[in-house]
């Protein structure tokens, strides 16, 4: 069974740093592209950064220079480094892989979700 497990969640003041971490286990094949999606109480799901297989990144216009996305892909985790936070960043934050698991002769693909991670900044 193929799974998602983040870490890095906390309670930060404004202007701090947190790093979350996803790592993916169990019968994985590849893994295409990772992103991070964020959802504050009240608010859609929105998509907060993404990493391709090759590497390559892409940001949500709020994140404005602010965090990082990045991928070890031996270790089949991903990161979102985020600094200079703001109140408006508080939301739980969850990673998600499109990835293809290989299982009983089978290749299949998936979309899976994290559990979430809370991250909480006071002002």
């Amino acid at each position: 069974q193929v799974q998602l497990v983040e870490s890095g969640g906390g309670l930060v003041q404004t202007g701090g740093s947190l790093r979350l971490s996803c790592a993916a286990s169990g019968s994985i094949f590849s893994i295409n592209a990772m992103a991070w999606y964020r959802q504050a109480p009240g608010k859609q799901r929105e998509l907060v950064a993404t990493i391709t297989s090759g590497g390559y990144t892409n940001y949500a216009d709020f994140v404005e220079g602010r965090f990082t996305i990045s991928r070890d892909t031996a270790k089949n985790t991903v990161y979102l480094q985020m600094s200079s936070l703001k109140p408006e960043d508080t939301a739980v934050y969850y990673c998600n892989a499109d990835l293809t698991e290989y299982s009983g002769g089978t290749w299949y693909g998936r979309s899976l979700w994290g559990q979430g991670s809370q991250v909480t900044v006071s002002s």
